[in-house]
């Protein structure tokens, strides 16, 4: 055996010039031939691939952003922010952004693991984002449109007094201007760090849409995952169409909750999008892909 290890360690001080005197030759890679150390190994760059929580599938960023966060295998929705969203369903891609001068402030001195304004001061520093929704304006095949979209990157896509008045001010814009308004929920419920006037909300959106009512202006409440708390149980269900994303979970409490408090099972896919439309709660069920057509003919309808 010695004889072999030595005739071995021979070999390879003869092809990358090193003498016997290392041991390290054995942790060395041979690659087409050629000998590398570890440390010469290059390392695949983050960001390059994406892996589906659905089937595991294993696609290209870049496949993925072509197929417009779908999953190419089976249909998987990602999440995906407004940008993203804008960039779908606008003409171009092209839209004005509106009421980003409005910010959260920490009026209640709320702190629970940090306080609040540290929280809002690293999101807004991590996520480039002014707050967890975004009101933009342009157009779809030529229609005005309105929409109003959650960031869930921004504390979960909480609802807070800036949210609330962002889209109170969005329908005034579309009142003013005639304009249909989609919301695109994406969130966990009412911002806890914002106690009393994080619940307000619910009542002073709720009331501002009832205005678009009276103006006979289209409400379009469009569901994505995950849709829960406040929304669901407020704006969120009181669109002229409510409608959703695949396998969107959409509800109030979770499905955990749900099932540790009746300590029963949950109906299969319960609180999926599909599940709601079976029971009502929902109008129809629109892929990704087919979004901005789908809208672009509810557009023309109402307008009619």
């Amino acid at each position: 055996m010695a004889k072999n290890e030595d005739d071995f360690s021979a070999n390879l001080a003869g092809e990358d010039g090193q003498s016997e005197e290392s041991k390290s030759s054995w942790f060395k890679r041979i690659k087409k031939g050629i000998l590398t150390t570890t440390s010469e190994k290059k390392e695949t760059p983050e960001g390059l691939w994406a892996k589906c929580p659905e089937c595991n599938y294993i696609s290209t960023v870049t496949e993925l952003k072509e197929n417009l966060f779908v999953c190419p295998k089976c249909n998987y929705h990602h999440r995906i922010g407004s940008s993203e969203y804008f960039d779908i369903i606008f003409d171009n891609g092209e839209h004005n952004v509106m009421f980003e001068n409005i910010r959260s402030k920490d009026f209640l001195h709320f702190t629970d693991l940090k306080p609040y304004q540290k929280r809002l001061e690293e999101t807004w520093k991590k996520t480039d984002l002014t707050d967890s929704i975004r009101v933009a304006s342009g157009k779809v095949d030529g229609e005005d449109f309105v929409i109003a979209c959650m960031d869930f990157e921004f504390i979960g896509g909480s609802l807070g007094s800036v949210m609330g008045e962002r889209i109170s001010r969005a329908v005034d814009y579309a009142i003013e201007h005639k304009t249909p308004l989609m919301i695109i929920c994406k969130s966990g419920g009412a911002r806890m760090m914002e106690s009393a006037f994080s619940l307000m909300q619910l009542a002073k959106v709720s009331g501002k849409l009832s205005q678009l009512t009276d103006a006979k202006i289209p409400y379009i409440s469009f569901l994505t995952d995950p849709s829960f708390g406040g929304i669901s149980a407020s704006f969120g269900m009181l669109g002229d169409l409510n409608i959703a994303e695949p396998g969107a979970l959409i509800g109030f409490a979770g499905p955990r909750v749900i099932k540790e408090t009746i300590k029963k099972d949950l109906p299969e896919g319960f609180q999926r999008s599909e599940f709601l439309l079976e029971h009502g709660f929902l109008d129809f069920i629109i892929d990704r892909k087919a979004l901005k057509e789908r809208l672009s003919t509810l557009l023309v309808l109402f307008k009619n």
